[in-house]
């Protein structure tokens, strides 16, 4: 078994890759009584097109697909999942995201007995028709709430406005009409293809052994028998630099307008250490130029075109990446033609002097220090990194030697007007303004 120890962070990280594929972390942590494990694919929404294992044509599988495997992973013909972490105190969820899907739990007691769980539900999938059929109304009540959120709409349309082919467009849980096309076959298709222990990654922080924790693992999947591991083969469309959409209003039953200002990324063909400095430098300039101490906000704040709902955030992943800036706002146009102001100015003229980058290096150590204290924020955070081989524990040393033309390089990767979109909800009497 491997070990790193990080002495600027006091941490060591336990690392073993077993005969199966599956990749180990443990992260023990002192004065924890907490443990909490992450089981997770590299298996998103945006997996739509690939080859599947054994075959050589690649197929495109209905939207929504992964999340709707997520929900189907818990039903097994003894019962519900739930009910077996539930008798063992475990606190289980799971979560799809565009490029992942995740099991995990928490427990403070009976810790092998959780992960055995976890372990043998998640590798032992069981879908007949008859049990993905009813799924497909539950389903269809999720998506049509979320369709029905003001907020989840502002935030998603300028994702879709944003790109013009990229899978990333389309919700996570996909359409009412595309999950009603999926069948059993679907699941077992991408389940073999996507959830074979060489596509995983497991990941236990807390009060665990590491030791004793991962002769338990190999033991448990030594147990198992899996197919040779094969090359997934995921297939994405060609995606343009410049914005699918450069506006669009939706009338929805709010009180007060909103607006979501999307800037896409040109710059998304990194992995590893660069991809790191990228995004930690793409967090900056926008912390720089839009967090609460900017003199964006607080002008805007102080002539009242952006309230308490203000909101910003900068996003990248293998082969797509946006920033967002987002708020309930009087005035739509006004504060976008702020933020237009704020991003020309920048790429007219430089501003952001050494003193400022030195300032939030030091803020963003101190904040990233502090989270290393939630063992939820290490397990949520690690294993995405790990799939864009990244560390999390590169964090400090990356930020450490940031300099200002690494932030110049990252925001020219979003500064272009040609790549920005607006969508704002609005009331109904607003609409026709």
């Amino acid at each position: 078994m491997n070990k790193v120890h990080f002495e600027t962070l006091q941490e060591t990280l336990y690392n073993e890759k077993l005969e199966n594929g599956l990749e180990v972390f443990i992260l023990p942590k002192r004065g924890f009584s907490k443990t909490y494990v992450t089981f997770t694919t590299n298996y998103g929404s945006i997996d739509r097109t690939f080859i599947p294992n054994g075959k050589s044509e690649e197929v495109t599988v209905p939207d929504g697909i992964a999340h709707f495997l997520e929900h189907k992973m818990f039903e097994k013909e003894e019962g519900d999942v739930f009910q077996k972490f539930s008798v063992l105190g475990g606190s289980a969820n799971a979560f799809t995201s565009s490029t992942r899907t995740a099991y995990l739990f928490s427990a403070t007691d009976k810790l092998y007995e959780n992960t055995e769980v976890l372990l043998d539900f998640v590798q032992e999938p069981y879908f007949t028709e008859e049990t993905v059929e009813k799924e497909k109304g539950i389903i269809a009540q999720e998506i049509t709430m979320y369709d029905d959120q003001p907020d989840w709409r502002l935030y998603f349309g300028a994702i879709q406005n944003m790109f013009h082919e990229h899978p990333v467009k389309i919700d996570i849980a996909g359409t009412v009409e595309s999950i009603d096309d999926i069948t059993a076959e679907h699941l077992y298709e991408c389940y073999n293809t996507f959830y074979h222990p060489s596509n995983m990654v497991l990941f236990i922080v807390g009060a665990v052994d590491p030791e004793e924790m991962m002769d338990f693992i190999k033991k448990n999947q030594n147990e198992k028998t899996f197919k040779e591991p094969e090359e997934v083969v995921r297939k994405f469309p060609e995606e343009p630099t410049t914005a699918a959409i450069p506006a669009e209003t939706l009338t929805m039953d709010v009180t007060k307008p909103k607006l979501s200002f999307g800037m896409k990324c040109t710059k998304t063909d990194v992995q590893g250490e660069e991809m790191l400095k990228q995004e930690l430098a793409s967090d900056l300039v926008m912390d720089i130029l839009f967090g609460r101490s900017s003199k964006f906000y607080t002008d805007a704040y102080k002539e009242g075109i952006i309230d308490e709902s203000y909101s910003y955030a900068f996003s990248l992943e293998k082969g797509f990446g946006f920033a967002l800036i987002i708020s309930d706002t009087e005035d739509p146009k006004v504060l976008e033609a702020a933020i237009r102001k704020t991003v020309q100015g920048q790429a007219d003229s430089w501003s952001i002097t050494d003193k400022e980058l030195d300032s939030l290096r030091k803020r963003k150590i101190g904040q990233f220090m502090r989270s290393l204290n939630s063992i939820e924020f290490i397990a949520n955070q690690f294993t995405r990194y790990s799939f864009n081989e990244m560390n999390l524990f590169d964090i400090v040393p990356t930020l450490e030697k940031m300099t200002l033309a690494d932030l110049k390089e990252a925001f020219s990767a979003f500064s272009d007007d040609k790549g920005h979109t607006t969508f704002t909800v609005v009331p109904a009497e607003k609409s026709g303004e």
